[in-house]
């Protein structure tokens, strides 16, 4: 149950974590390298909220395993915006 919300969370976070990175190489301030985190966790938010309020049961407890991964991979991206940012 917990593999098919990981996998679905998976490509969105390389692709959170990959458009941080390509921000960290353009050299662009930290609230632009912040900003793909931050919709990641806007979505994740909305997921959560809809697999608890409007879903429940099995499906919303994807929904917010789903939630949870897409937060993990935020966090980790806004490491990678601030470390590029410390190393100058």
């Amino acid at each position: 149950m917990i593999l098919f919300p990981f996998l679905l969370a998976v490509v969105p976070g390389i692709a959170v974590l990959w458009m941080t990175w390509w921000f960290s190489k353009m050299n662009l301030s930290l609230f632009v390298r912040t900003i793909p985190g931050a919709l990641t966790v806007i979505a994740a938010v909305i997921l959560f909220y809809i697999g608890f309020v409007h879903s429940r049961g099995f499906e919303g407890a994807a929904y917010g395993i789903l939630a949870i991964f897409l937060i993990i991979f935020a966090i980790s991206s806004f490491f990678i915006a601030k470390k590029t940012v410390e190393a100058k």
